[in-house]
């Protein structure tokens, strides 16, 4: 089953008072390309964290964040009451020594002083809240994973779409690739005749003919590109983590196309190789968000 590397999860849990978010976005990328933003407190876990994500997303430009939000009355800055005294302290005394008039407004003055509003925030990570947001990491990731399967069903109905159409269009041409022969024929002895007007050997005609049709032949080219669908088709049903492979053989797909359009000396069958150009560059531009 096809994956999309296009994904997101979220998820939410509490522990003593505070609100833990985990959030995941992912993107298309050859490799696993991986940035996280995490909370000091659970920085020491990041091994950890990058392992599990690398481990079940495999591939992707991967986004991940881990904040925390907590009660007004727990984020206030408290106020250092013994740093505060000191200055008061020293500035009465300085009054007293130079005569310098006290303050009017010593709250005002006191709070602007250094380090009077400080905010000590040393946490230690206990097990059971490491537990806790581990929890909440893997839910995450299970919200991504299924968002990227539900982009993977979109994914395969319009590769097989677009690998029908590319079967229809491969199966419109054989028609004028019969026509095509007598129209050579014709066009070649019209110029001998009309045009340059000369006597020829008819026999010799007939096998720089055969070996002019052969040059131009497309069976071979068609009955690889016919296998090179089937191949797409079966490797879509394989399990996830196919994108590259998919990758190769659109580009596979695509040289057949390229070479049956410099056989096509008909302006029909031209028209019809373009066609099939248009449907595999849709597939090439999907495939890069396989997984």
């Amino acid at each position: 089953m096809i994956q999309s590397m296009t994904g997101y999860g979220k998820a939410t849990t509490e522990f003593e008072g505070k609100k833990i978010n985990v959030e995941i976005k992912s993107l298309n990328s050859k490799a696993m390309d991986l940035s996280t933003r995490i909370a000091p407190i659970y920085r020491e876990k990041e091994m950890e964290i990058r392992n599990l994500i690398t481990k079940t997303l495999e591939r992707g430009k991967i986004d991940f964040c881990i904040w925390i939000e907590k009660e007004a009355a727990e984020t206030a800055a408290p106020i250092n009451t013994a740093i505060l005294e000191n200055y008061y302290k020293q500035i009465k005394t300085i009054s007293e020594t130079t005569g310098i008039p006290l303050p009017e407004d010593w709250f005002t003055i006191l709070l602007r002083m250094p380090d009077v509003m400080t905010k000590v925030d040393i946490q230690e990570l206990s097990e059971e809240e490491w537990n806790a947001v581990y929890t909440a990491i893997q839910e995450a990731l299970e919200h991504l994973v299924t968002f990227r399967k539900q982009e993977g069903i979109a994914l395969e109905k319009k590769f097989t779409e677009k690998i029908d159409n590319i079967a229809a269009l491969l199966k419109s041409i054989e028609p004028y690739e019969q026509e095509r022969v007598g129209k050579i024929r014709d066009r070649i002895i019209d110029a001998l005749e009309k045009t340059i007007s000369i006597d020829y050997d008819k026999n010799r005609l007939e096998q720089e003919l055969i070996y002019y049709i052969e040059k131009l032949d497309i069976n071979e080219e068609k009955q690889r590109l016919t296998n090179h669908l089937n191949y797409f088709r079966e490797t879509m049903r394989e399990g996830h983590g196919q994108g590259k492979k998919l990758g190769f053989i659109a580009q596979e797909m695509g040289r057949e196309i390229n070479t049956t359009g410099s056989k096509s000396n008909q302006a029909e069958m031209q028209n019809i190789v373009v066609k099939m150009k248009d449907e595999l560059e849709q597939i090439k531009e999907q495939v890069l968000n396989v997984m």
